[in-house]
């Protein structure tokens, strides 16, 4: 079984690389801001405690995310893989998810890192909130607290991977094609 943490900054390119993987790969997509923009569109009580954290630019409580994910982990036993996009986003989550892959009977392959730098990033991530109707996305203010936010609390977990021998990193500034046949070299030598 496969399966990556793709890690990098908000707007850094894991939405567009990991649907490159799952075409190649067939693996699951578990996107946390996907999976919570869900809660938040059928309105539970998840969704708008989710929508809370996220309107002011900030990580959502561990609990919630963690919760969510192991959800997601069992209810695909026949899964080839995941990707998991946006998680881990603390050393405690990280943690979490080798529990959660124990417990499960399966474990990260690799974290593949994108790097790209913060005036790139609000650029793309303004430009993708004219279309995208995320708050989060419109305002070049709280997109920089959500860069601040990743840089203070997210980035740790790159270290976390890097101890384990787990983590790569590419230079997410390059074109789609061209980041997405490095990662592909890497999960081919895995």
């Amino acid at each position: 079984m496969l399966n990556l943490v793709l890690f990098g900054p908000p707007g850094a390119g894991k939405g567009t690389q990991s649907q490159k993987l799952i075409e190649r790969y067939k693996l699951i997509h578990l996107s946390t801001g996907d999976l919570l923009r869900a809660e938040i569109a059928a309105g539970t009580k998840l969704g708008l405690d989710a929508k809370r954290y996220m309107d002011c630019g900030t990580l959502v409580p561990d609990e919630v995310v963690i919760g969510m994910i192991e959800n997601k982990i069992k209810s695909n036993p026949e899964a080839k893989g995941f990707i998991f996009d946006g998680f881990p986003r603390t050393v405690p989550q990280a943690t979490a998810l080798d529990k959660m892959c124990y417990d499960n009977k399966i474990s990260i392959s690799a974290m593949i890192s994108l790097k790209v730098d913060v005036a790139e990033l609000t650029k793309r991530i303004v430009e993708r909130g004219k279309t995208s109707g995320r708050t989060d996305d419109q305002d070049p203010d709280l997109v920089g607290e959500r860069i601040a936010e990743y840089n203070n609390k997210t980035a740790p977990v790159s270290d976390y991977y890097a101890k384990k021998s787990k983590a790569h990193y590419i230079d997410g500034m390059q074109s789609i094609e061209i980041v997405s046949n490095e990662i592909f070299k890497i999960v081919d030598s895995l």
